[in-house]
């Protein structure tokens, strides 16, 4: 891996994916089905255009996974973790200048209600899809198996999650993804639901695949 270009890569992604992706949420393009398609349709350009430098991770959660699977050194997971936040922050400041005079109120944060969920259930809910989101990562991109159609695999699997979870938790199933909005927007109080929750189903969905789905060389 050319370090370089792998962290470019990263960074350049995540930026699009809040951009992008909280950029719908916040603009309501196509209501729900449109901020799912956004999200997912960032995640299949980016895997087939950078996927050959860095992976596409632009995810803290799927890098985690990727760590846990054996898949990535320590040393070079703490590089992706530095940019994806990096990028995740400067997408949602450059969502905020976009924005500005628009009227549009928000940036497209995912967030949950405090009134009708407790933050466990939150983090639950953020556990699962994550882990569906990682799993298709690992028995795709990572296993090789679905030759070109991962970044594709990928996606829809992104945009199924967010048409369930997107209603309960806005589902971020990335902690860069949170992170950034709720920077810019001054408000953290949630983030940690999303990044334990979003942390343990990736090393769910990468535990189960190093040692039960893994085929032996």
């Amino acid at each position: 891996m050319k370090v370089k270009q792998a962290l470019t890569a990263e960074f350049i992604g995540t930026f699009a994916l809040i951009y992008i992706g909280a950029g719908a949420g916040a603009l309501g393009v196509g209501g729900l089905v449109g901020v799912a398609l956004a999200h997912g349709l960032v995640i299949v350009a980016f895997a087939y255009a950078y996927g050959h430098h860095s992976g596409t991770h632009i995810n803290p959660a799927v890098t985690f996974g990727m760590l846990v699977a054996g898949e990535i050194s320590l040393a070079d997971a703490v590089r992706y973790w530095v940019v994806q936040f990096a990028g995740g922050t400067l997408g949602a400041f450059a969502l905020s200048h976009a924005l500005r005079g628009s009227g549009v109120i928000g940036l497209g944060a995912t967030t949950f209600d405090v009134a009708s969920m407790p933050a466990l259930r939150a983090l639950l809910i953020e556990a699962v899809l994550t882990f569906f989101l990682v799993n298709t990562i690992m028995n795709t991109a990572v296993s090789g198996k679905a030759g070109n159609l991962a970044g594709l695999a990928i996606g829809l699997t992104l945009v199924f999650c967010i048409l369930m979870g997107g209603p309960l938790t806005g589902a971020s199933l990335n902690p860069a993804r949170t992170f950034g909005p709720a920077l810019i927007s001054g408000d953290l109080s949630q983030f940690w639901v999303y990044l334990v929750g979003t942390l343990l189903g990736a090393g769910g969905a990468a535990l189960l695949y190093r040692f039960v789905l893994r085929e032996s060389a």
